[in-house]
């Protein structure tokens, strides 16, 4: 299912298109990752991957970050699986390829141009929704079911609004995040950021966090049911 309305106009609150350079979010993952990539790559994540060499897309999760994805994915069956940042739709489609016949993946991207060659790289599986809008606006705006798993690959969800992600997510889903490794792109008020996010992901009781200086710099923190 494919749901990709009009672009809308002027800048959007979760920041500036994908296309231009985020040193503030995440470098290129053409960087050489740390450790060693999977064998065996999905057909459809080697088409996301053709789409964002032919739009110049740098920002798109190392296969790395994609494998863990996908085993994750996996152990979520029947699962409603978030993602916050499409790009042209290689995340998705190691999420996708992790999922069982009956979870459903809802992927959020704010640039119509990346949203556009997601929806034609994922138009086949009906499990994806690609949704073109600002990811905070819609987070507030949700009345869904909560999810079973959330990969936030933007500002939103990660470095900003946490609080209103962590209420979609379900008791016992997974919350994941990457790009939490220095990188010679990064301004130095970045390096900060992270640094913050990574101590207040320790100490969130609502986590129960891992982070692993792996592939891109990668969290995974397990949502702790209320007591």
């Amino acid at each position: 299912m494919i749901d990709v309305p009009p672009p809308h106009d002027g800048p959007s609150p979760d920041g500036p298109s994908p296309h231009d350079a985020q040193p503030h979010d995440a470098p290129s993952r053409d960087a050489p990752p740390h450790g060693s990539g999977p064998r065996d790559v999905p057909a459809l994540v080697r088409a996301a991957r053709d789409a964002a060499a032919a739009l110049g897309f740098t920002m798109a999760c190392d296969d790395q970050t994609g494998s863990l994805l996908r085993t994750l994915a996996a152990s979520k069956p029947g699962g409603h699986i978030l993602e916050i940042g499409t790009g042209t739709g290689v995340g998705a489609a190691w999420l996708l390829a992790g999922m069982t016949p009956d979870a459903r993946l809802t992927t959020i991207e704010v640039d119509p141009t990346t949203a556009t060659a997601a929806r034609d790289v994922l138009s086949a599986d009906l499990r994806a929704q690609v949704t073109l809008a600002d990811a905070r606006s819609w987070l507030i705006g949700y009345s869904g079911p909560r999810f079973d798993l959330v990969f936030a690959d933007w500002m939103t969800g990660k470095f900003e609004d946490r609080d209103l992600l962590l209420r979609h997510l379900a008791p016992g889903a997974l919350y994941v995040v990457d790009d939490l490794l220095p990188h010679p792109t990064w301004p130095a008020e970045h390096h900060e950021r992270v640094a913050t996010f990574r101590a207040d992901l320790a100490r969130d009781p609502r986590l129960m966090p891992t982070l692993i200086d792996w592939s891109t710099g990668v969290a995974v923190a397990t949502v702790v049911p209320a007591p």
